[in-house]
């Protein structure tokens, strides 16, 4: 699912992608409600709707950041317990204290982690989220393979990931945008030029859309969907374990 305007590409390297995201951690998530237009916000929102039936759920999301996805799963009344990997310390940090400030660290944690190498036991969690991150990891066969082993069974694999839209002039709108105005606010209010130049080109290159689904069947997921957002923008998808 890739035209040939956004072929032809070189893919970013994923290595230590993690020390970028502790360069700009600070202004993190000020950029993202600005450059998203708060669209982010709603996003992250929209995943509790595709939460697996039943209660008391723990959820691990991966490649957590500031905790965002998690703390907004916290508000659930079905989440009652959670923890967040992430290899960026200083996003951790911000997370806890985020975590902290909304009372509650007794139940929602956050802690080192990889995605490709998650380092808690199989079938320990209901639901896992990965939030804009599966991107920027190094090998997403090795991530979606972790996401599944940490599920039980009956578990749901929750993926709000960028896409491009299929319209094409909302996709050359969307495109125009991502490489030229997006690098440009990103770089001048973060200080980090490299960082913005790189979400737009992990975006264009990454699969979606069915071929991203694709890779999910591969990985051993049932029950696969995908649920575009905004105009196909972002996309939720779901898998379970069966």
């Amino acid at each position: 699912m890739r035209t040939v305007e956004e072929s032809g590409r070189e893919t970013p390297s994923r290595a230590q992608v993690w020390s970028m995201f502790d360069r700009i951690a600070p202004r993190y998530d000020v950029l993202n409600r600005t450059l998203s237009a708060g669209q982010d916000v709603w996003w992250r929102k929209k995943v509790a709707r595709f939460l697996p039936d039943g209660e008391r759920l723990h959820v691990v999301d991966l490649a957590t950041g500031t905790a965002d996805q998690l703390l907004l799963l916290a508000r659930h009344p079905r989440v009652t317990t959670g923890i967040g990997l992430d290899l960026a310390e200083k996003m951790l940090a911000i997370g806890r204290d985020k975590i902290q400030r909304a009372g509650r660290a007794d139940a929602f944690t956050l802690q080192t982690g990889d995605a490709t190498a998650v380092p808690l036991p199989d079938a320990c969690a209901d639901v896992v989220t990965i939030t804009f991150g599966i991107r920027n990891v190094e090998s997403v066969d090795k991530a979606l393979t972790e996401i599944r082993r940490i599920l039980k069974p009956g578990g749901r694999a929750l993926i709000l990931e960028f896409s491009l839209p299929t319209n094409r002039f909302i996709r050359k709108t969307y495109l125009w945008y991502f490489r030229h105005i997006l690098p440009r606010i990103g770089g001048w209010v973060s200080g980090d030029a490299y960082a913005y130049r790189y979400l737009n080109q992990t975006v264009e290159d990454f699969p979606y859309g069915d071929a991203f689904c694709a890779l999910m069947e591969n990985a051993g997921f049932v029950r696969i969907a995908a649920h575009p957002l905004t105009l196909g923008i972002a996309s939720i998808y779901q898998g379970d374990r069966a």
